[in-house]
């Protein structure tokens, strides 16, 4: 049985170190890679692109559910533990297939599957489903598969993946806290406003008088959210909706990403994550045995931060003129001069990937410090802000009260 007509999209770097783009047809990407090879290039990427039905991604009724990265790393430790067994890929992808609880998930496998039966690398088959499987985890799965350390590279990539969850658990978890708090303000504050405050000016307008400056403020602002409510909300809506059009765009990405690491205290931690993530990818991928320039590309569109993206895009610039690392890391203030020190020691001792994840390891605690003790400060200050609040509102309606009588009398 023959094959079916492949297209081959694929991203090389040339000899002077520019990256170039193109399609090819072939038999499998094992073929696209070594034509590349021996016209010189470098391959960064290759990713099937099938003529007829499968030239798009899976798509099924009901298969919206979102895999998780979670799923990706049990994913990767399962495939690992079945090939190193001695099951073959084909046979390793259906068993989980049949076992995954995620519909999207097992849709995927079984595409791959599909794929790597017709003759396609497992790196390629995974670069068809970008969303689950990104540019880091493409490029690991390639280098293990020319190395011949797939189980090896697959195993990595799990822990690789349950440390960006883990990091990410915990900052989510202490968030968890503030943004409940500030939610239920926000919901005591508006109820008070729009359903007590009218009570008591109705009382007020009957018994006549002049009310206090606070008083008189908090009954022009509730008659305010009484009347224009719909407009304070469609407001909100509109600003968080070009909130999020303008932090997609390149420009936008790029200044919101300066302006978090200029935020006080958060700033810091926001500069702690981007850091733990770029050493912690770097190191994978040196310990891999991805090229520098590559890895370089993989980490810059990994990296979550816009201002580390842009120091690493310097960086490849002075590693194509033959300079290190770490001498350009160091212009960057981004990076602390801890890092670019362990770095330089890596690179002057070939043990790079063992220090940087030791700089992984060391940000992944400080993290976690950050964490603690900005939960530690945030809990007293909202239960200030929410007693500040509610009392504010509660004094201003009761303050004519102290006056009630000579209300009547008038």
């Amino acid at each position: 049985m023959s094959n079916p007509t492949m297209t081959f999209e694929y991203r090389v770097r040339d000899r002077a170190g520019g990256v170039q783009t193109g399609q090819m047809e072939a038999a499998s990407s094992a073929a696209v890679a070594k034509t590349l090879r021996d016209k010189g290039f470098v391959p960064l990427k290759i990713a099937e692109r099938r003529v007829g039905t499968l030239d798009k991604e899976v798509k099924l009724p009901g298969m919206k559910k979102k895999v998780k990265a979670k799923e990706v790393a049990v994913f990767s430790r399962q495939l690992a533990t079945m090939v190193n067994s001695g099951l073959t890929l084909v046979r390793a992808l259906t068993v989980l297939q049949e076992q995954s609880r995620n519909p999207t998930l097992a849709g995927v496998i079984g595409d791959v599957r599909t794929r790597v039966e017709q003759g396609s690398s497992l790196s390629a088959s995974l670069a068809s489903h970008p969303k689950v499987f990104g540019h880091l985890y493409v490029a690991m799965v390639q280098a293990g598969e020319v190395g011949g350390a797939l189980d090896e590279t697959l195993i990595r990539l799990a822990d690789t993946l349950e440390s960006g969850v883990r990091l990410r658990s915990k900052v989510k978890s202490a968030m968890a806290y503030p943004v409940v708090v500030l939610g239920l303000l926000v919901l005591i504050l508006s109820a008070m406003l729009l359903f007590i405050v009218p009570i008591f000016k109705r009382m007020y307008d009957e018994l006549g008088g002049t009310l206090p400056a606070p008083t008189q403020m908090l009954m022009t602002l509730s008659g305010m959210l009484t009347k224009f409510w719909w407009l304070l909300a469609l407001l909100t809506i509109g600003t968080v909706v070009g909130f999020k059009r303008w932090i997609r765009t390149p420009a936008g990405r790029a200044k919101w990403d300066r302006l978090k690491l200029r935020f006080p205290v958060f700033g810091k931690l926001v500069q702690k994550i981007a850091i733990s993530r770029f050493a912690r990818t770097m190191s994978v991928l040196s310990r891999t045995g991805v090229p520098v320039l590559q890895a370089l590309d993989i980490v810059a569109d990994t990296a979550g931060n816009a201002v580390v993206s842009e120091a690493l895009a310097d960086v490849q610039e002075s590693v194509k003129r033959g300079e290190s690392l770490a001498g350009p890391l160091a212009r960057h203030e981004v990076f602390p001069p801890m890092v670019t020190h362990m770095m330089a020691v890596g690179e002057e001792t070939g043990a790079l990937d063992a220090m940087l994840a030791k700089v992984a390891d060391f940000y992944d605690q400080e993290v976690d410090d950050s964490v603690n003790a900005l939960t530690s400060l945030i809990e007293p200050f909202l239960i200030v802000v929410m007693g500040v609040g509610v009392g504010g509102i509660l004094i201003s309606l009761y303050l004519p009260m102290f006056s009630i009588a000579n209300l009547i009398q008038r």
